[in-house]
């Protein structure tokens, strides 16, 4: 869903002030116009980046429209250390639990942890976690881009000023806000404003149709109104087996359709008071046809085999996630604070998967599997300035957060006779996840040093709300609540050697507390058992990071090497075997548990920056590059962790002038050697060895044209060499030698070929 436009511009909302009417607010005002280089997720405040002592990543509206940014794992595509698992949609509907691409972009990974070991917000307000079971699989791709004026991310445990789940990091999505469309840099402020996009993608062959309009109502009162929609098919790779049975290695058919709308009325009543009230919806829909889940003529194996053998399954799948929230700051100019900011939010995302497997003897099951999580969210917070000394100076933030998700889940469905009749069932009982917390940051500057000390305290718990419906196998175990808490500390230090240079080190810890569905999910079928674990712990993290910064006339460059030690890592649905270690039986199950048993190291580095070269016929050349590179063992077994990734370098040659410019990117992925996994094997084998991604360099042509002041065209020719490669987070588990008849089908994984993506913006 490449073809994004968004507006140029440095403004960050929601999490951040908001910025005044008027070009020329008065001083002492709430909300100010926010400088470049302005960021607001390192510290719940606004700070300049250069001045953190952490390592982050910043993308603007302007970066995100001229690299066609689309969904999240175009996001990642160039970040070093950071990755986007998006596997081909070859899940199953029914049989052996199958989620293969369920899952859609799964989430983030950053620094070697991923899913809901990230947090990820919008506007500082927590998104859906994922959710997986059996061949069910939710991922965290509940953003539209199109919606966005800027994306943070923060790498390092993020517990000290967000809570639970941040052990890796930290992505927030900032909306836009009227003012991005009626301030302009320079010029006089307008009533009316706004800008309207039409984008291709050719790696999906989707088409994006978005708008915004914003207007200045009065004095005191601005709206704003963005909408977009896109429909695209399946992403494309390069397989040749187009055959409708599990040999297939070209994409299934698959046609989607994405909505958002993102609505705000900002009041300002003074010049100290100002509310902004967002509402914001998403829709992401999905229709499969699981050719791959067919199985191979000529049918073989007993008359029940060949009956139950599928000859057909198509499944249908949505997401839709509605958010409301009121932001209010206030300048008070107390003892106790400057500024205060309350924030109060409610969010309902719905996941729904539908689908149908027809068998040989004609036979129909149906399988319709929901998950749904109700959130609200209250943040109170408060700034106060204290000046120490003539040399130093002192801003405390501090405050409380509340946040309460009810979890839902039912698998409904129908089975054929001569099949048992299907029973609506919940993975687990319907759960209130609600934690409580206290934070306070402290921010020692002075010319040369910034320090930055904190603490949190969290309380958290889960709440069975109702029984009715959990697990009917397992009724005679009732699911069971929790609640713990943690402390989560941290300390940074920056150090300005020159104006030119900087170095910084820093420690946080992290946690994230056990999900609902980890504590209590339980199933019996067959010959297998899930029980539940009602004494999971928290998982935790330690991490130490250590950084430079250049500014220099000719060179941008950030580095950083980090450390972290992982404890209670919950592993989920681990295989125990049997009770008695004999074969399993209908009366001797396979028991899996949701388990703490991992301790885990991770370690690496990462370098980006600029080079720039000068002038050359009136364009400016310089060159961008990354390159990041992390390792990992399990402490308990030292061996390498199976999910890091391998090591990527992006280094490109930037041409700008004043109406046009040019970019060609080459991205190098390293490839992923034996040495570096847990096991040769794939999961419960030993005889199906794992595939490893081998090296590949791929190169991308970007291109912007500005038409007008008003008018840009974006063009792109991506992986210009036409190059076969994979991305190692899509093929985890993947058997390069499968079992006989079966073919081997790792081109199914493969990532899109040469393709071309264009967009036009035009603003008003």
């Amino acid at each position: 869903m490449i073809g994004l436009a968004c507006l140029s511009g440095s403004l960050v909302n929601a999490q951040s002030a908001p910025a005044p009417f008027a070009a020329g607010a008065a001083s002492g005002a709430v909300v100010t116009a926010m400088l470049p280089g302005v960021v607001i997720s390192g510290t719940r405040n606004e700070r300049l980046i250069d001045d953190l002592a952490l390592s982050m990543d910043v993308f603007g509206a302007r970066e995100m429209e001229e690299a066609q940014m689309g969904d999240i794992r175009d996001v990642a595509k160039g970040m070093p250390n950071v990755s986007v698992k998006h596997a081909p949609a070859r899940f199953s509907v029914t049989g052996r639990g199958n989620p293969v691409g369920a899952d859609g972009n799964a989430g983030f990974s950053i620094r070697g942890q991923g899913g809901n070991r990230v947090t990820m917000l919008v506007d500082g307000i927590r998104l859906p976690r994922s959710y997986i079971n059996g061949s069910n699989a939710f991922g965290r791709d509940a953003v539209s881009l199109g919606l966005l004026k800027r994306i943070e991310f923060v790498r390092g445990p993020t517990s000290v000023l967000y809570g639970s789940d941040g052990l890796a990091g930290l992505v927030n999505f900032i909306t836009s806000e009227p003012s991005d469309f009626l301030n302009r840099t320079n010029q006089a402020s307008k009533t009316l404003g706004g800008k309207a996009w039409l984008g291709y993608s050719g790696d999906d062959q989707g088409t994006t149709l978005g708008a915004t309009v914003a207007a200045r109502a009065s004095d005191t009162v601005q709206w704003m109104l963005t909408a977009s929609d896109t429909r695209s098919h399946g992403t494309d790779n390069m397989g040749t087996n187009d055959s409708a049975n599990v040999d297939r290695t070209t994409p299934n058919p698959q046609t989607n359709h994405h909505q958002s709308l993102l609505g705000k009325l900002v009041l300002r009543p003074n010049g100290d008071h100002r509310h902004d009230l967002t509402i914001e919806h998403v829709r992401k829909e999905g229709v499969f046809e699981l050719l791959s889940s067919r199985a191979k003529p000529p049918y073989t194996g007993s008359a029940a085999q060949i009956a139950a053998a599928i000859v057909d399954e198509t499944s249908a799948k949505s997401m839709t996630r509605d958010r409301f929230t009121w932001d209010a700051r206030y300048q008070v100019g107390t003892t106790l604070a400057d500024s205060l900011q309350t924030v109060l939010s409610w969010q309902e995302s719905s996941a729904q998967d539908d689908g149908e497997t027809t068998r040989k003897d004609g036979g129909v099951r149906i399988r319709k599997t929901s998950y749904q999580e109700r959130a609200v969210q209250l943040t109170l917070q408060a700034e106060k300035a204290l000046p120490l000394s003539p040399q130093w100076g002192q801003t405390l933030t501090y405050g409380i957060d509340h946040a309460s998700t009810d979890l839902f889940n039912l698998a409904d469905g129908s089975d054929p006779t001569p099949l048992p009749a299907f029973l609506p069932r919940k993975y687990f009982p319907d759960t209130r996840d609600s934690s409580n917390a206290i934070y306070v940051q402290s921010e020692l500057t002075s010319k040369n040093w910034v320090i930055t000390p904190g603490i949190r305290y969290d309380h958290f718990a889960l709440k069975v709300l109702s029984q009715a419906g959990y697990s009917p196998n397992l009724s005679a175990t009732p699911g069971r609540s929790l609640s713990g808490s943690a402390i989560s500390p941290k300390l940074g230090v920056l150090f300005r050697a020159t104006p030119q240079w900087s170095v910084y080190g820093n420690y946080a810890s992290g946690f994230r507390a056990p999900e609902g569905q980890q504590v209590n999910s339980a199933l019996e079928v067959s010959t297998a058992k899930l029980l539940p674990n009602p004494d999971l712990k928290p998982e935790k993290s330690r991490h130490i990071e250590i950084g430079v910064r250049a500014r220099l006339d000719r060179l941008t460059l950030d580095a950083a090497a980090f450390t972290g030690r992982y404890s209670n890592l919950i592993v989920e649905k681990k295989d125990l075997g049997t009770a008695n270690g004999l074969a399993a039986s209908v009366s001797n199950p396979t028991l899996f548990q949701t388990v703490n048993v991992d301790r885990a190291s991770i370690s690496g580095f990462e370098l980006k920056g600029q080079a720039a070269w000068g002038e050359v016929a009136g364009a400016k050349l310089s060159t961008p590059f990354g390159y990041g590179q992390t390792r990992g063992r399990n402490d308990v077994t030292g061996k390498a962790l199976t999910y890091i990734e391998p090591a990527k370098l992006t280094i490109g040659l930037k041409m700008e002038t004043a109406s046009l410019d040019l970019r060609l990117d080459a991205t190098h992925h390293s490839r992923k050697d034996a040495s570096d996994i847990e096991s040769v094997y794939i999961p419960k084998s030993t005889t199906q060895l794992q595939f490893l991604s081998p090296s590949a360099t791929t190169l991308d042509l970007r291109g912007q044209w500005r038409i007008s002041k008003t008018v840009r065209l974006n063009v792109a020719a991506l992986n210009l060499t036409n190059r076969k490669y994979w991305n190692w987070s899509d093929v985890q588990g993947l058997a390069s030698n499968p079992t006989a008849p079966l073919l081997s089908v790792v081109d199914a994984y493969t990532q899109p070929g040469r393709h071309f993506n264009a967009s036009l913006v035009a603003e008003f």
